[in-house]
Order: C-alpha cells, then sequence, then structure tokens
C-alpha cells in the first residue's frame, strides 16, 4: 500500500458504506459532510449518526476530495477507528483480574493525535490499565493516532466516554485518586502515587480545564527551571507516568 492511501485507510466514503458502518455500530470517530450536502440520504444518516452520539462536522467539498484520494464519495465520509473502544468498567476490571491498583491515564480534549499515539505507547510500556479520552474536541483513535502509537494501541485500552468530570467522579467513587497535571501542583516526586490513581493531562494549550481541575483529588506538577514554563503533553505524561511505575515498584521491594 503506497503512503498516500496509508494516510486515508480510515476513511469511508459514499452514503451506503458510510451508513453501514454506522449502522454496523463499527467505531467511528467523526463524520464528515460537504456544506449543503444535507438532503435525502444524508440526512438519514446524520440522523442515525447523532442517535449513536458521533460528532458530525461539516467542511468544504474540497477537504472531502483531499480526505478520499479524489475518489467519488457523494458529499459524505466518516473517518474509522483503528479498534474498537473500551469501556471504564472494562479497564478497572482489567486491573483487578490482574491483581493490581487500577493505573489510568485521562486526556482532557488532548487534539493533537500524535500526542495520543505517544501517550497510549507510553501508558502500554509502564503498564497502566487504560487511557480515556474525552468524545468530544479531542484526538481520537485514527490511523495517525495509531501509526504514534509504534502498534502499542492493540495492546493498550481506551475508553471514550462524554463527559469527563462525570468520569472522574465515578472513579473516585471507586477509590481511585486522581491527580492534575498543573504547573500550581505539588512536585510529583513527593506525591504518593501507589495507590489506585488516575492521571490527567490537559489540552496542549489550555492545560486542565477548570471544571476537570475541580473534581480531581491533587494536582501534580513537574519542576521547570529553564526558560520555557511547559512541556509538550505526550513529555509530561510520560515523566509523571513512569514516576507511577517508579514509586509502585520501589513498594513491592
Amino acid at each position: 500500500m503506497d503512503e498516500k492511501n496509508k494516510k486515508n485507510s480510515d476513511v469511508i466514503f459514499g452514503r451506503n458504506p458510510v451508513f453501514e458502518a454506522v449502522k454496523s455500530g463499527r467505531a467511528i470517530e467523526s463524520i464528515l459532510v460537504a456544506s449543503g450536502s444535507k438532503g435525502g440520504t444524508v440526512s438519514v444518516i446524520l440522523a442515525k449518526a447523532k442517535e449513536k452520539g458521533i460528532v458530525i462536522k461539516e467542511v468544504s467539498p474540497k477537504k472531502l476530495d483531499y480526505m478520499c484520494a479524489g475518489s467519488a464519495h457523494q458529499g459524505i465520509a466518516a473517518i474509522a477507528a483503528v479498534k474498537e473502544y473500551s469501556t471504564v468498567e472494562e479497564i478497572l476490571g482489567y486491573a483487578q483480574s490482574k491483581g493490581e491498583d487500577p493505573f489510568v491515564i485521562i486526556l482532557d480534549e488532548l487534539e493533537d493525535p500524535h500526542n495520543l499515539g505517544a501517550i497510549i505507547r507510553t501508558a502500554e510500556c509502564v503498564g497502566a490499565h487504560g487511557v480515556i479520552i474525552s468524545q468530544r474536541r479531542s484526538a481520537g483513535l485514527t490511523y495517525a493516532a495509531g501509526k504514534a502509537s509504534a502498534g502499542a494501541v492493540e495492546y493498550m485500552r481506551v475508553a471514550r466516554v462524554v463527559n469527563i468530570p462525570n468520569t472522574i467522579e465515578q472513579l473516585k467513587k471507586k477509590g481511585v485518586w486522581v491527580y492534575a497535571a498543573d504547573m500550581d501542583g505539588s512536585l510529583y516526586t513527593a506525591t504518593d502515587l501507589t495507590g489506585p490513581a488516575a492521571i490527567v493531562i490537559g489540552n496542549e494549550g489550555k492545560g486542565v480545564s477548570p471544571l476537570v481541575r475541580k473534581k480531581c483529588d491533587a494536582a501534580i506538577s513537574l519542576p521547570m527551571v529553564g526558560r520555557i514554563n511547559s512541556l509538550n503533553a505526550s513529555v509530561a505524561a510520560g515523566v509523571l507516568a513512569y514516576e507511577v511505575l517508579r514509586q509502585r515498584t520501589a513498594r513491592s521491594k
């Protein structure tokens, strides 16, 4: 497969193929509809997509032409996930089946699929039990994210939820302590991360949102001594995730 086709390997286009993909329950990241293409079959597809909570984006016909490599898309395309999503319950159940305290990484509106893939890769390397992402305004399990994960997406449970604050509340009720990565937090090495834990990584530009930060039990920070006062999201996630692994390894000795 050439590189151009690889790039578009997660794109389903044409009214019948998109409708069947939605109807079948296949994991769909989003549906792209060309401006002005909202009558007849397209309306039926969009109604079904809304029913299933799939994100719908209106784009220019030229963008669809590019996404579909010039093929006849009939004004609509779907971006399919490279893997089926798990649930939060499945992530916690997996931790329980291993006899381990849950360790989860929560991504609050992380938008870059390369960051998502890198974090999934790190999560798999440190033995995290799952990654949780939000359904809207977030990168999903697209081809780009899967490629950036270097294959780790096949082994990591990823749950996509409608509401991150509500999910945090659910985790806390199950005994999971939730820590926001925030520059005003306590030093990460001085925080006990050995129990059931979830680390929240925020948006690349805005960080953790105020509502999500409020729901967390505490905030942890990385020391900054240079002129730049923030790290790339995937780098910050990597440092914090390895601190969790370090602490847990030290406790088990």
